[in-house]
């Protein structure tokens, strides 16, 4: 049930407050107009969805750039492991290496994030290495393992761009401020509508499509706001980020 609750926020009972008053005062005011609701539907409903898909294409990247992520460092640490010229200790230190940079983006990445300069650091210390041992690799060996290195880099670089760069804000403002604004347009022309089909004489029908319709509006600019940022582990639709962990 909670996954369901989610979605409602202080933003949903603004909005219902808003259309309930709304009702009330066309009620008792009679006060009705006859307008297409089209040019009202095109000004929140392509936003929003143009913003949704933004949201969750993100999403999506941030998936494929962790999977690469984590595989490149897997591939490193299998190579590392497996040169005879390494010594054990060293092949113990350089995974305790690997598996920091692992953790230390997780820690970016999560609800509690640490600095991106550490995450940059234990990267950069795991590349230094791997350079400062490549006279001790066959030359086929060094380049491969250089060149997953890279792709741990450019993950690292990939999902924190994604982190700190969100869909246009500008955008989100319009939709919020048009929600508002919805139920105030919306329901004194559903109103002439309702009078000109005879069912005026229940105004509960009035309520329950103003509440109704500005309800399903609130909710999407809600699901939309929690893919803006898809590692802080709050929505249900968020990226799991334990999958994405190295093994001891």
């Amino acid at each position: 049930m909670e996954k369901y609750l989610i979605i409602i926020n202080w933003r949903t009972f603004v909005v219902l407050a808003i259309s309930a008053v709304t009702t009330h005062f066309t009620l008792v005011n009679n006060f009705q107009y006859n307008f297409g609701l089209t040019m009202i539907s095109i000004a929140i409903i392509f936003p929003l969805v143009f913003s949704i898909k933004s949201a969750f294409r993100r999403r999506e990247k941030a998936l494929e750039h962790l999977a690469r992520f984590r595989s490149a460092l897997i591939t490193v640490n299998a190579c590392l492991q497996s040169q005879p010229k390494i010594s054990e200790e060293e092949k113990a230190a350089v995974k305790a290496d690997i598996l920091a940079v692992s953790k230390s983006l997780r820690g970016y990445l999560g609800p509690d994030p640490i600095p991106l300069e550490k995450v940059r650091a234990d990267a950069i210390k795991v590349s230094s290495y791997i350079q400062q041992r490549s006279s001790h690799m066959k030359y086929n060996a060094s380049m491969k393992i250089q060149g997953f290195m890279g792709d741990v880099l450019s993950g690292i670089e990939n999902t924190a761009a994604i982190k700190e760069h969100r869909t246009p804000a500008s955008i989100r403002a319009y939709c919020l401020v048009f929600i508002y604004l919805y139920p105030i347009i919306y329901i004194p022309s559903v109103y002439f509508t309702l009078q000109e089909g005879g069912s005026e004489s229940n105004p509960w029908i009035l309520y329950s499509l103003g509440m109704i319709s500005t309800f399903i509006l609130i909710s999407l600019f809600n699901v939309q706001i929690q893919l803006e940022n898809p590692f802080d582990q709050v929505g249900v639709d968020d990226v799991k980020l334990e999958m994405f962990d190295l093994n001891e």
